[in-house]
C-alpha cells in the first residue's frame, strides 16, 4: 500500500448510533403503511416485527457516517485529494464499523526545474499560410445558399436528410434521424457514408450499403449495415468576393486591396505562432520538469481525473446537442475506449499539478490579501463582469490565489 493511503476504522456505538437509528425510524415510519396505524404513528417495535431491524440501516449510515468522517478528518489531520472511499465492515442494532480510506497528496521529489536547456523556436510566416487563412476567412463569411432541385450534392456541401440504419434486418437503435445536417467531408458518420451522398439531388432516396469499422463499439464491428437516406434540401456556401465591403466585415476599415489585406493577415498569423510558440515552449519546460520530477501516483487519482475529462467533454456534446451514446454510436468509441483515450492527458495533468504545487512551496510563493484583490479586480474588468461574478465563476477569491500561485510556477519553470 502506498504511504499517501490511510486506511482508518471508525465505531459508531451506544447513544450515538441509537439516536441514527431513531431518525431512520422516525423517517421510515412516515413513508410506510401498517395496519391499524396512521402513517408516522406506529410504536418502533411493532414497525421493526414488519420490517425488520435491518430495513432502518442504509438511513442510520447515512446519519452516522458524516460526524464519523469529521472525527476521522479532526483526529489525523489529514487532506485527501480524491473522493475518500467508505466501506461498511459490520453493523447491527448494536454498533457500525465504517473502514474510511483517504488519499493524500503523494509523496513528491523535485528534479530540476529551471534552466532545462530548451530551444525556442522563430516563428515564420510562408504565403501558403496566408493565402490558406484568407480562404478560411472567406468560408467563414461566406452565405448559406440553398441548391435547386437540379443541382447536385458535391464535397463541402451540408445535405439535409432523413436516414434509418438496419443491421441484420433489424433497425438500429439510435441509427436514424430526421432533418439531420451533414458536412460532406466531415467524417461524422462511418466511412462511406458521406462519400455514398455525393451526386444525389433534393428528393433522391438512396440505400448505403456499408460495413462498420472493425473497432466499433457496441459489438458492431465489422457488421455489415444498410441506411435508407432521403435527402430533404442540400445547402452550399458561396464565398464573399475580395473587395473593400469584405475587408470591412473583418474589421480592416483601412485595407483597400488584397495585398493589404495580406499584411494584416501576416501580422495576426504572427503573433499566432508566437503565442502558440510560448505554449509549445512552455509545454515543454513543464514535461521536462516533469521527467526530472519523482512522484508515485494512485490510480484512484488518475481515474479521478479522467473521470473530471469525461464529465467536461460530456457538457462540450450538450452543448452541441448530443450526448454521450449517441457520440459512441456515431464514432464507435464507448465509455471503456474514452476513459483509455484520455489517461495520458489525465496523468499529464496530474503531473503538472503536482510539480506546480511543488514549486510554488519550494520557492514560497504566495500573495497578499491585496494582492489577490487587485488581482481579482483586475481579472474581471479583462472579463467585462463584476469582481463578484469572478469569484462566483471560479468557485472561491482562494482558487483565484490557488491559480496566481500555479502561473507565478509556471514562469519560475520557464525562466
Amino acid at each position: 500500500m502506498k504511504k499517501n493511503v490511510h486506511e482508518i476504522e471508525v465505531k459508531v456505538e451506544g447513544k450515538d448510533w441509537e439516536n441514527c437509528l431513531d431518525k431512520s425510524f422516525k423517517k421510515k415510519n412516515k413513508e410506510v403503511k401498517i395496519d391499524g396505524f396512521r402513517k408516522g404513528t406506529a410504536p418502533k417495535e411493532v414497525y421493526i416485527k414488519k420490517f425488520g431491524m435491518e430495513s432502518l440501516y442504509m438511513d442510520a449510515i447515512d446519519c452516522a457516517v458524516e460526524k464519523a468522517y469529521q472525527n476521522v478528518m479532526k483526529d489525523n489531520q489529514l487532506i485527501p485529494v480524491i473522493e475518500p472511499k467508505l466501506d461498511v465492515k459490520t453493523i447491527d442494532e448494536k454498533s457500525v464499523t465504517f473502514l474510511f480510506t483517504i488519499i493524500t497528496k503523494p509523496e513528491i521529489k523535485l528534479g530540476e526545474y529551471k534552466n532545462l536547456k530548451i530551444k525556442k523556436e522563430t516563428p515564420k510566416v510562408t504565403k501558403e499560410e496566408i493565402a490558406s487563412e484568407i480562404e478560411n476567412l472567406r468560408n467563414q463569411f461566406a452565405e448559406i445558399s440553398l441548391k435547386d432541385e437540379k443541382e447536385k450534392i458535391e464535397e463541402k456541401d451540408t445535405a439535409v436528410i432523413n436516414f434509418k440504419g438496419y443491421v441484420d434486418g433489424n433497425e438500429l437503435e439510435g441509427g436514424n434521424g430526421e432533418n439531420f445536417p451533414l458536412e460532406i467531408g466531415s467524417n461524422t458518420f462511418i466511412p462511406g457514408f458521406e462519400s455514398g451522398l455525393i451526386g444525389l439531388r433534393k428528393g433522391d432516396k438512396k440505400t448505403l450499403e456499408l460495413t462498420f469499422p472493425e473497432n466499433y463499439a457496441q459489438d458492431l464491428g465489422g457488421k455489415d449495415v444498410k441506411f435508407d437516406v432521403e435527402v430533404m434540401e442540400i445547402k452550399t456556401r458561396v464565398l464573399p468576393e475580395m473587395n473593400e465591403d469584405f475587408f470591412k466585415d473583418l474589421g480592416y476599415d483601412k485595407v483597400t486591396n488584397e495585398e493589404e489585406l495580406k499584411t494584416e493577415i501576416e501580422k495576426v498569423i504572427q503573433e499566432r505562432k508566437e503565442k502558440e510558440i510560448e505554449d509549445t515552449y512552455l509545454d515543454a519546460c513543464l514535461e521536462k520538469a516533469a521527467e526530472n520530477m519523482t512522484i508515485d501516483l494512485n490510480d484512484e487519482i488518475i481515474d479521478d481525473e479522467i473521470h473530471r475529462m469525461i464529465h467536461q467533454f460530456e457538457e462540450q456534446l450538450k452543448m452541441q446537442g448530443l450526448s454521450l451514446e449517441q457520440y459512441a454510436k456515431f464514432t464507435g468509441v464507448d465509455h471503456e475506449k474514452l476513459h483509455e483515450q484520455m489517461k495520458p492527458e489525465a496523468i499529464k495533468r496530474v503531473k503538472y499539478r503536482y510539480l506546480l504545487e511543488e514549486v510554488a512551496e519550494v520557492e514560497k510563493i504566495d500573495f497578499t490579501e491585496k494582492e489577490v484583490e487587485e488581482k481579482t479586480k483586475e481579472m474581471a474588468e479583462n472579463y467585462g463582469i463584476s469582481k463578484e461574478e469572478l469569484i462566483k465563476a471560479y468557485g472561491s477569491i482562494d482558487i483565484v490565489k490557488y491559480d496566481m500561485k500555479m502561473r507565478e510556477a509556471m514562469e519560475k519553470i520557464r525562466a
